[in-house]
């Protein structure tokens, strides 16, 4: 064995301990070299190394191989470049073969095509003649064609430069008489385009009907086309040899070196073996090997110094290990039987064995299960002294059961959590008083989580017991929902974490409250005594005083809504009877029904009053439908009304006002759309609010109505582009007598309450009015009412007052 392998051997034990200490505890396999013997038998194995007959013939090999290494790089060297001739050569012949089948199949449909003779006059032609002679595959890089006439001047070419037409084939092929005179009898020659590109060519000439030369074809292949690969060929190669050959010296070089460092790594690895030892023994742990096949144990010489044994160096046998064993213990046997008969092949076991005293000692042993080649498996691994850890961890478990015995029978809630708001601990007193289960109380429980399932308190009250008090500490009381009240102190533990002890006082808390009672009891009787007699005399006052002021409102009330009712009455009695003649008089006049009147302007003046009739009388029903609704007398009859008919029905009415103002009337209703609802309330809502669309909506104008079926209702939206509303003047519309006044609108007549009926009337069927609009952009009204209408409670109102307003 060399230098760098025993070296390489011990690095490996040292970092098989360090990983079997720190973190796995398990011994890596050795090198193969070495496969059929163990750590421990290496180490003295290395400890006085004999290394004379490995070295006998170092010198003899030193020489030898040298030269041999030499003599294979040469013979590669050559081999290689005789296959890169012989490639080299094939290329070329397999191009000059493909130049005489292409010269030979062009001349071939050049001879036999009628236009030849054209095309050798013609350029056009020519190109045309010579791309469709040519092969389509002999279209490569480098793959030149050139058609030419009688005279040898370059007529058509394929993949050449433009430069090159018209030039004469004794220039184009650099020179080549030979070419030029024999031309396909020379075969395939060396040639160079035009003097710059070096190239393999053969020129054949083309004879006509008579037999003479009546042109020629010359087909060429660019020599750096054609071996383009192969020299990438030849730099791979190069540099692979090269690299071959740096990896053969660095490794002979290598070879070489190591020799003269071979005493120097045995010098280490013994040494490294030495401390190997030395920290074993300091860690108090030691190495096994145990041979499972035979049955046989090597232990280190740290094992034997940390049970009080002689070392010895013979084998020990299982048998006198399990007599060491404590009987309470798993038997080691039946755990190694368990790795070398599953996957998993590590040991990790905590057990008992005999020192030399007559004490156990708590071992650890962390091994795993090696299977070398040609050998039998091994189990390997490092075994720790744990007693003094399992010796502390019994001291902190006995002290832990004391301090839970302690803490669950106190009479106080206790509970303490870390410095992670997890909790540490808790009595059943504290699981009590919260309600909480046992599964949330388990240790490491987060506090919110504890918290979510615990009973809330009602009641949560900071107190001051009259002392400074540390930082982070507090008491509060708290009342939980059974009625408990608890005094809770709250103190920070040194690790951040906090303690909370709950103390019952719920029964201080009572005996309090039936004393704060009591008194508030005695002060509020004398206050209420107190309170009674001055509000028994006030309200013996009061009452006089409301019975007064209560007939006097009611007299009054009953007065002015009999007057209201008394001059409605009147005034559409005194104003309809000569409405109905004005009007009625001036459709005679208007029709002529008793002979010409003379001048147009009596017909003019006679549509002015019959207008005039009808604004004033429409005036007085609009007054009278508002004065219903706003009394509680409108009454509206439900009954299916077909939307579809009745929005046609209204537009046809507007179409009229519409064709003079010059407007465009659209509607989008969708088909078979109905409602339960009084048939004359909508339509008198979609005539006011399409009346009120059509007089402010300039002339070229446009009004869209659209409806639209919801779940439960139906939404109409009548929308114009007319003069709009400002946002000022839109919060007073829709109320009665409310006009909006501006350069346009003064004009139009109205008495304000179109947009308020309408809104009143979509309100008794239980639906809405909303208006949208933006001065100068237009304005958007939309009716919602429900698909089935909700009847609004009637207000009782004297039967005098409803004739009156019927009449």
């Amino acid at each position: 064995m060399d230098r760098a392998s025993a070296s390489g051997v011990a690095r490996q034990v040292v970092n098989s301990l360090l990983q079997g200490s720190a973190t796995s505890g398990f011994i890596r396999q050795p090198s193969e070299s070495n496969h059929r013997t163990s750590p421990l038998r290496h180490s003295r194995l290395f400890s006085s190394p004999n290394w004379s007959g490995v070295f006998r013939s170092e010198k003899i090999l030193r020489r030898v191989i040298p030269i041999l290494i030499v003599t294979l790089l040469t013979l590669v060297a050559a081999a290689k470049t005789l296959s890169l001739i012989s490639h080299a050569y094939s290329l070329e012949q397999f191009a000059k073969r493909e130049i005489k089948l292409v010269s030979k199949v062009t001349i071939a449909k050049l001879q036999a095509d009628a236009a030849l003779k054209n095309a050798l006059i013609s350029p056009t032609i020519a190109t045309a003649l010579l791309e469709d002679a040519l092969p389509a595959s002999y279209n490569r890089d480098g793959q030149m064609a050139f058609l030419l006439d009688a005279e040898q001047t370059v007529v058509a070419s394929r993949n050449a430069p433009a430069s090159l037409d018209g030039v004469k084939l004794f220039r184009l092929t650099g020179g080549n008489k030979l070419m030029s005179t024999l031309g396909a009898t020379a075969g395939v020659l060396d040639i160079s385009v035009d003097g710059n590109v070096q190239a393999l060519g053969q020129f054949t000439a083309i004879k006509g009907a008579d037999g003479t030369i009546a042109g020629g074809i010359l087909i060429a292949h660019s020599k750096n086309a054609i071996f383009v690969n192969w020299r990438q060929s030849v730099k791979l190669n190069i540099i692979l040899f090269l690299a071959t050959s740096t990896v053969m010296l660095v490794i002979l070089f290598a070879y070489f070196s190591q020799g003269a460092r071979a005493r120097e790594a045995d010098a280490l690895f013994t040494e490294t073996n030495a401390r190997v030892d030395t920290a074993l023994a300091r860690g108090h742990c030691g190495l096994w090997d145990w041979d499972l096949a035979r049955g046989r144990i090597v232990w280190s010489a740290s094992m034997f110094q940390m049970l009080g044994m002689e070392q010895s160096d013979r084998v020990m046998s299982y048998g006198e290990l399990s007599g060491l064993l404590h009987a309470d213990d798993p038997d080691l046997k039946s755990l190694a039987n368990g790795a070398f008969n599953s996957d998993h092949r590590q040991i990790d076991h905590r057990f008992r064995i005999m020192h030399a005293s007559g004490t156990w000692v708590w071992v650890r042993i962390r091994a795993e299960l090696v299977r070398y080649k040609r050998a039998d498996p091994h189990l390997i691994g490092i075994a720790v002294d744990i007693t003094e850890q399992e010796a502390i961890k019994q001291q902190s478990k006995d002290a832990d059961i004391r301090l839970r015995d302690a803490i669950e029978n106190i009479s106080e809630a206790f509970v303490l959590w870390d410095s992670k708001h997890r909790l540490v601990m808790c009595n059943t007193k504290y699981q009590q008083l919260y309600n909480l289960p046992a599964s949330s109380v388990t240790s490491g429980a987060r506090h919110e989580d504890v918290m979510a399932q615990s009973r809330k308190p009602r009641i949560r009250t900071q107190v001051s017991s009259g002392q400074a008090q540390e930082n982070g500490s507090k008491t509060f009381e708290a009342q939980i929902e059974n009625g408990s009240w608890l005094q809770i102190n709250e103190r920070r533990t040194r690790d951040g974490g906090f303690v909370s002890v709950g103390t019952d006082i719920t029964q201080i808390k009572r005996n309090e409250t039936k004393l704060v009672d009591s008194e508030r009891k005695l002060i509020s009787t004398v206050t209420d005594l107190r309170k009674s007699q001055r509000q028994l005399e006030y309200q013996a006052q009061q009452l006089v005083e409301l019975a007064d002021d209560l007939s006097e409102q009611k007299n009054k009330a009953e007065a002015g809504n009999k007057a209201k009712s008394e001059f409605l009455a009147n005034i559409s009695h005194e104003l309809r009877t000569p409405l109905n003649a004005i009007i009625g008089f001036s459709d005679i006049m208007r029709a002529n029904m008793f002979g010409p009147l003379g001048s147009e302007k009596y017909h003019e003046y006679a549509d002015d009053i019959h207008d005039s009739g009808n604004f004033l009388l429409n005036v007085i029903n609009d007054v009278l439908d508002m004065s219903k609704i706003e009394a509680g007398r409108f009454e509206i009859n439900p009954e299916g009304v077909d939307l579809n008919g009745l929005l046609e029905e209204t537009l046809r009415i507007i179409h009229i006002q519409a064709e003079k103002g010059q407007l465009q009337l659209d509607h989008q209703i969708p088909p078979n759309l109905s409602i339960e609802a009084d048939r004359r309330a909508v339509k008198q809502i979609l005539l006011n609010l399409l009346s009120n669309a059509v007089k402010f909506t300039g002339e070229g104008g446009t009004i869209k109505v659209t409806a639209v079926k919801k779940r439960k209702s139906v939404k109409i939206s009548i929308e114009d582009n007319g003069i709009g509303i400002s946002p000022e003047a839109l919060e007073r519309l829709g109320r009665p007598f409310e006009q909006v006044q501006d350069q346009f609108t003064k004009n139009h007549k109205g008495s304000g309450l179109g947009l308020a009926i309408a809104r009143s009337l979509a309100n008794l069927h239980g639906g809405d009015l909303s208006i949208k609009s933006a001065e100068g952009v237009g304005t958007t009204i939309a009716v919602i009412l429900p698909i089935k209408c909700k009847m609004p409670e009637t207000v009782d109102q004297p039967e005098q007052e409803a004739t009156e307003i019927a009449a």
